[in-house]
C-alpha cells in the first residue's frame, strides 16, 4: 500500500501577480523551490487564504531571488495580487517509507523570504 503524504510546503506567501493571458500555472522564485524540494512541471495544489478556494496546477520557475508567486491563466481568476496562499505537493510513499519522511515546509514572511525551514508541519497555527 501506498500513502500520499505532503512532500513540501510554501506557507503563507503572498501573490505577486496574477496573469489571465498565459497558459497557465503557477510561477515560483527558484530559491523557494530548492527550499521545499520542488520542480518545474510538479503539480501542486494552491490553497487560497483569503477566498478560500483549492485548486491544482502545475510549477515553472520564476527568477531567483524575487520572491515571485504569479498564478497564472485561469487560476488567475482564483487569486488577487496580496492574496495570502498555500502551496503543497505531495508524494506517494510506502507504508516502511511513510516512517521515516520528513516534509520541507516554508515559513514564509509578508515580503515572501523564507524565515524557517521546518521538516515537519506546525501543530498549531502559525501566522
Amino acid at each position: 500500500m501506498y500513502r500520499t503524504m505532503m512532500k513540501g510546503k510554501i506557507h503563507r506567501a503572498r501573490v505577486t501577480e496574477s496573469n489571465l493571458n498565459y497558459v497557465g500555472s503557477i510561477t515560483i522564485d527558484e530559491d523557494i523551490l530548492d527550499a521545499v524540494d520542488m520542480v518545474p512541471n510538479e503539480k501542486v495544489q494552491i490553497v487560497n487564504n483569503n477566498n478560500g478556494a483549492r485548486f491544482e496546477t502545475y510549477i515553472i520557475p520564476g527568477p531567483r531571488g524575487t520572491g515571485v508567486m504569479c498564478l497564472n491563466g485561469a487560476a488567475a481568476r482564483l487569486v488577487q495580487e496580496g492574496d495570502v496562499i498555500i502551496v503543497i505537493s505531495y508524494c506517494m510513499l510506502s507504508e516502511e517509507e511513510t516512517a521515516a519522511h520528513q516534509p520541507r515546509v516554508a515559513i514564509m514572511d509578508e515580503n515572501n523570504r523564507i524565515t524557517e525551514i521546518l521538516g515537519y508541519e506546525p501543530a498549531s497555527t502559525i501566522l
